[in-house]
């Protein structure tokens, strides 16, 4: 019995001391990788604040900060405590950034609920279709001081000169930022209030232009530059590709039509009109090579200067001036991070490593605007990215093999392989970020960009940027003309694959823990070396797979109180008929059904089901009949008294609560309010009496309303 229990011991020992060994092989193969890490528990820390349901005390955040910090000197001594607490710290500095970020933010202001006369002073002008669009400054509205800024609609018809720096008056109606089309909807509430916008509207009235100080403080001065670069690109280039031109150039695509913008958009190419990394990396490549280029014609220069570093450097600030002029885009500063890291690595004489970079960017711009990680816009560039740079480290070797001696007609077919296999990369992982944003997928965008983004790299973006170099001379025509060919070339490209068959499907929409899975496999595949990211995979299956363990609403309600939708087996039914379409497409996108047609209700109970053997809701105008008590929830525009206990969702509960989502299950109704999804934050306002309520009836405070 003795011998067996050494026996035993000692195999445990054995088997302790090999698990022991292959981890710290493991660990020595997995050696700069774990540092990598740190960018992700900061990104981890700010989706924590963002995702809470009240706004945490004002002590967390530093109370956090200081508990990483003790934890991380506390452990000095130990390689694993100090791991714990550098994890600790990074998750404490991404939530830290996101709480510092709400406290310097403006505080929100209440928005006039009629007509005001609004002044300021112009930030930015933007062209549209039909008019344009000014962003105001310094408002006041009725002569009282707004301290946020307002975004306004002029009239098409008023065609007055107006720049950046110009003061206007104008009469208008303004409106604060839109609550979530459903429970769980896109939050443009917290866009805005980080934003510093406070109201949005249409003028009613042509502007009045007051005085023309002209642009003052370096913004200004750069928006104006900007406005000027964007006549003049206006003018040279007519039609459609001017505002494209525009939108590449300096980034603002509000002068894009409707149809071209769903053409990039249902082509898989619309990532060629929102500047990134694509973009960004042209101009480098351009300044580097013009730069290096002049240098080298100097034979003393070229013998005497570090030519290659230089010209690193005249990238790098023509990276900066590209970033600056495009309106400071989180996925440019991404990139110029990346670009500052591997200008760095040059100087110094090392390689910069990319997924170090990715990691630095990451963090900086995790610091600086926390706000971002929740948009679209950040998910989207850094998933693509981490699947480019991780993917090309897996599969070099295979492109060496396929280059092989460097033939003409191998480095073609490894371009094309490689365009093919960038464009599958970074449209795989980038993915479900969109179907979770918009609720699409686009079929044929491998094929789209395989045309599109040459063109874009060797034709429209170097002509772009020369004709920006022309413009002091007056002869910005000889680049823009060309360029414009190519921009046709391009939207034909666009146009053409937007027109196949089945170019862009409905998706099912993802629960947010399924994208938090999909993210952390992604990542978890992106950063290790060794073969234990194939454990990834698991967790990417599971998010791709979380739509089927979460069944969407029966019923909507939107937060206007004005409409109402029902997801049937044959489609998707809402009243009224011509309600706001922004809300008709959110609601789409998560329901994935066709629009069939209105509800066909009229001023008699309107029993509405799912399902033809499911429980029914009923929907009412004016008093309800005793019958209602029946339904499974009694749904109305306009405000109810129900003498019976049956949920009641109404015209109160929407002006208290925002929209309304509600699951007709067999044993009953489900609600869920924007409010209970999100809670009570900072960015939302309170609110308002403005609900268009029925002539006579006065809002009552919330103490006040009945109960349901």
């Amino acid at each position: 019995m003795q011998r067996v229990a050494i026996a035993t011991a000692r195999a445990w020992h054995e088997a302790l001391g090999a698990a022991r060994q292959r981890l710290a092989s493991w660990a020595e193969a997995e050696s700069g990788r774990f540092a990598l890490w740190l960018p992700v528990l900061m990104l981890a820390g700010a989706v924590t604040f963002f995702s809470l349901r009240a706004e945490p005390p004002r002590w967390l955040a530093p109370a956090l900060l200081a508990g990483g910090g003790a934890l991380l000197w506390g452990g000095r001594r130990s390689l694993d405590a100090r791991a714990a607490g550098a994890a600790a710290l990074a998750a404490a500095l991404g939530f830290g950034a996101a709480q510092f970020a709400t406290w310097r933010a403006v505080p929100l202001a209440d928005v006039p609920t009629r007509a005001s006369m609004a002044e300021g002073t112009v930030q930015a002008v933007e062209p549209l279709p039909q008019g344009r669009r000014v962003t105001l400054e310094g408002v006041t509205l009725d002569g009282v001081a707004f301290p946020r800024t307002v975004r306004l609609r002029l009239r098409a018809d008023d065609t007055g000169p107006v720049e950046a720096g110009d003061r206007l008056r104008v009469r208008a109606l303004l409106l604060r930022p839109a609550a979530p089309a459903y429970p769980g909807g896109w939050d443009l509430q917290r866009d805005a209030f980080f934003s510093g916008l406070g109201a949005f509207g249409n003028a009613l009235g042509p502007m009045v232009r007051l005085s023309r100080p002209g642009a003052t403080g370096v913004s200004g001065r750069i928006e104006a530059l900007r406005e000027a670069i964007n006549a003049r690109l206006m003018a040279a280039l007519p039609g459609s590709p001017g505002p494209i031109a525009v939108a590449m150039l300096t980034g603002s695509m509000s002068g894009i039509t409707e149809a071209d913008r769903l053409a990039f958009r249902d082509s898989g190419l619309f990532h060629l009109l929102s500047i990134s990394g694509l973009h960004i990396a042209t101009v480098v490549a351009i300044f580097f090579g013009v730069a290096r280029l002049g240098l080298a014609l100097s034979e003393w220069v070229a013998l005497h200067w570090p030519i290659k570093q230089v010209a690193a450097l005249a990238a790098l600030a023509g990276a900066g001036f590209y970033t600056v002029l495009s309106g400071v885009q989180v996925p440019v500063l991404r990139c110029l991070a990346m670009a500052a890291l591997v200008t760095l690595g040059l100087l110094v004489g090392r390689r910069a490593l990319t997924l170090r970079g990715l990691g630095f960017a990451m963090a900086l711009l995790v610091l600086a605007v926390p706000s971002q990680v929740m948009g679209p816009s950040f998910q989207m560039s850094f998933a693509a990215v981490l699947a480019l740079i991780a993917g090309f480290e897996k599969l070099r070797p295979a492109f060496l093999r396929l280059r092989g001696e460097g033939s003409r007609g191998r480095r073609a077919l490894a371009y094309v392989v490689g365009l093919m296999a960038s464009s599958m990369l970074a449209g795989s992982a980038s993915a479900p970020f969109a179907a979770y944003h918009f609720g699409q997928a686009q079929v044929y965008q491998v094929a789209a960009n395989l045309i599109a983004v040459p063109l874009t790299e060797m034709v429209v973006m170097p002509l772009g940027v020369a004709g920006l170099f022309l413009m002091p001379f007056g002869a910005e025509a000889l680049a823009l003309v060309p360029m414009g060919w190519g921009l046709e070339a391009v939207l034909w490209v666009g146009r053409a694959v937007a027109a196949w068959p089945g170019a862009t499907i409905r998706v099912p929409h993802m629960p947010s823990w399924g994208l938090a899975l999909f993210a952390f496999g992604l990542v978890w595949m992106g950063l290790w070396r060794t073969r234990i990211w194939l454990a990834g995979g698991l967790a990417v299956a599971l998010g791709l797979a979380s739509p089927a363990f979460e069944r969407p609403p029966d019923l909507l309600l939107s937060a206007d109180g004005r409409m109402i939708g029902l997801r049937a087996e044959d489609g998707m039914f809402v009243q009224p008929w011509n309600g706001p379409r922004i809300t008709q497409e959110a609601w789409q996108g998560l329901w994935q059904a066709r629009l069939a047609g209105p509800l066909g209700c009229g001023l008699a109970p309107c029993w509405l089901r799912a399902r033809p053997d499911g429980p029914a809701a009923v929907l009412v105008r004016g008093e309800p009949p005793a019958t209602v008590c029946a339904a499974a929830v009694v749904v109305s525009l306009e405000p109810v008294r129900l003498g019976c206990r049956v949920p009641v969702v109404d015209r109160f509960s929407v002006w208290r609560e925002g929209a309304h989502a509600i699951w007709l299950d067999p044993g009953g109704a489900r609600v869920l309010s924007d409010r209970q999804y999100r809670g009570e934050r900072i960015w939302m306002p309170r609110p308002t009496t403005r609900s268009r309520l029925p002539p006579g009836l006065v809002p009552a405070l919330p103490e006040e309303l009945p109960e349901e």
